[in-house]
């Protein structure tokens, strides 16, 4: 696999992450919550749309549709199965239809900005997240999932 992907893979982990840490424990009501704009269980079914999308794109047959959200643990697990599928297709070796720059670029700075709204909404709904040191938690390419290493140094 050549170096780009290999990023690609690893961003997609952090992505996985850091949304990992935004979503766990949120009460199944901080998903109307009505504080900031769009609810999050809108934004994170956008999320989900994204990375459908991306892997779209990825297979050559670009396509796009808003989802209606899910139940909030339902609309989680979406999110998640969708990324890890990108993931899937990034490192199966197949043709990837779409520059790696723009599918950077596009869906996924665009997702790691919604995970950052997600925080900040959790702590305007008043259940914040404990912040970590990032840069030395344990992140590895294709660990894509809503199970993810425990922190290494919260504060």
């Amino acid at each position: 696999m050549n170096s780009d992907r290999e990023l690609l893979r690893h961003t997609l982990a952090t992505l996985a992450y850091r949304a990992s840490r935004a979503l766990e424990g949120s009460p199944e009501s901080f998903a109307t919550f009505a504080g900031a704009g769009r609810q999050p269980a809108q934004i994170l079914a956008h999320m989900g749309d994204l990375f459908d999308w991306a892997l779209s794109m990825a297979e050559g047959n670009q396509r796009w549709h808003n989802s209606e959200p899910l139940p909030w643990p339902e609309e989680q697990r979406r999110f998640f199965a969708i990324l890890s599928a990108f993931d899937a297709y990034i490192v199966s070796g197949n043709r990837i239809h779409a520059p790696l720059d723009r599918l950077f670029q596009g869906p996924v700075a665009d997702a790691f900005t919604h995970v950052g709204q997600l925080a900040m909404m959790r702590r305007l709904a008043g259940s914040p997240i404990r912040g970590e040191n990032y840069y030395i938690a344990e992140i590895t390419a294709g660990h894509t999932g809503a199970e993810q290493n425990a922190p290494v140094k919260p504060f």
